[in-house]
């Protein structure tokens, strides 16, 4: 039987914090990410379409495909090249529907397997995450939309607890 007007007291750890030491990537405003603990069901192409619509209102965007095992932005965006090094020894990310994108895409052979551990995944996605040149001092980045891998295995974590996000898509 419930009692009219009972309450359950709010837990404060149950509140979503990001952990003390995540950042945001340089000169990035905001960070979105699309995550799903399936994979085929359009993680993609919400991330493609969400970080277009950003655009389209005249922010300035980003796209990481963090997707290492699977990166489809390249064939989504029709995008292709090799990402350039900035004089800071940062990536600069390719250019294509007014978005600056970066995936693993771009630097691996798309016929090539991937074979990578956890850890060696998250390091690839963490160096994407913070050492590009997203935007700068004069120009940062409005809204980064980061495409996640399916499930939720070391990628995942690692973002989640690493980088300091304003939203997620699930």
């Amino acid at each position: 039987r419930v009692r009219k007007g009972a309450r359950l007291a709010p837990d404060p750890q149950a509140r979503p914090a990001p952990p003390a030491d995540a950042v945001r990537p340089p000169h990035v405003r905001r960070v979105v990410a699309v995550a799903s603990g399936k994979g085929g069901v359009g993680k993609s192409t919400t991330s493609v379409n969400l970080a277009a619509a950003f655009a389209a209102l005249g922010l300035r965007v980003g796209l990481l495909d963090a997707d290492v095992y699977g990166p489809s932005a390249p064939r989504m965006l029709g995008a292709d090249g090799d990402p350039e090094y900035h004089p800071e020894k940062k990536l600069i990310p390719l250019e294509a529907w007014g978005l600056k994108v970066m995936s693993i895409g771009f630097l691996v052979d798309e016929d090539a397997p991937m074979i990578w551990r956890g850890p060696m995944a998250s390091s690839a996605v963490r160096q994407m995450m913070h050492e590009v040149a997203w935007g700068s001092e004069e120009a940062p980045l409005d809204i980064l939309t980061v495409d996640l891998p399916p499930g939720t295995g070391d990628v995942q974590l690692a973002l989640i607890h690493k980088v300091q996000r304003d939203g997620v898509v699930i």
